[in-house]
């Protein structure tokens, strides 16, 4: 199996998610078949959005070099079985580098359809985690802000196909080591409950 792992934390290796994004690649290298291809957002940011390609999105005849890192990002989601996205959340929802990426993977005509009923999704479904962590509480009982992040993002990917969505939520980070353990924890209890992540699933 291929997996695509999307980083659009800035801290990187200091990320809790990123670390434990990690952890899950590892985990799913266990099976000699799995291999990873890895799109830093922050090490390697993408460039703006220019007006060629806006041009080239409402075009009948576009300039389909215009398109080119749009391609590149697309690709790498359709080439992939399974997606794993690590994301802060920064005021209430997606980071800058990680709503770019978006722009480019929505693509009219290429990864969604336009219809009476709304934008309906080209691409193949797999399984998609989302590591979304938060310096303080989104969801719960300890929630004290609200979350524009988790929504935003299963409509987003549901309407280029991908609905098969899984939030793992490290939140109150900034409460100091013991927080951030507990959050991980939880995160990988759900992670193995996931029949991705079965041993059984692993050893075929």
């Amino acid at each position: 199996m291929k997996v695509l792992f999307v980083n659009a934390s800035p801290h990187g290796e200091n990320s809790h998610g990123y670390r434990l994004a990690r952890e899950m690649l590892g985990t799913l290298k266990k099976s000699a078949r799995a291999e990873t291809v890895e799109r830093d957002l922050a090490a390697m940011p993408l460039p703006p959005l220019t007006q060629d390609y806006a041009r080239a999105v409402i075009s009948r005849e576009p300039d389909t070099r215009a398109f080119d890192v749009s391609e590149q990002l697309i690709r790498e989601i359709e080439t992939t079985d399974a997606l794993i996205i690590n994301t802060p959340m920064h005021n209430f929802t997606v980071p800058a580098a990680l709503k770019l990426w978006i722009d480019y993977v929505l693509r009219i005509h290429r990864t969604f359809a336009a219809t009476p009923e709304g934008k309906v999704g080209l691409m193949r479904d797999r399984p998609t985690f989302v590591i979304v962590g938060s310096g303080g509480f989104h969801c719960g009982e300890n929630a004290r802000q609200r979350d524009f992040l988790t929504p935003y993002l299963r409509y987003a990917l549901g309407s280029i196909g991908l609905h098969s969505l899984h939030f793992l939520l490290l939140q109150g980070l900034i409460r100091g080591d013991d927080a951030a353990a507990e959050a991980l924890e939880a995160a990988r209890g759900e992670i193995a409950r996931h029949a991705l992540f079965a041993s059984d699933a692993l050893a075929i």
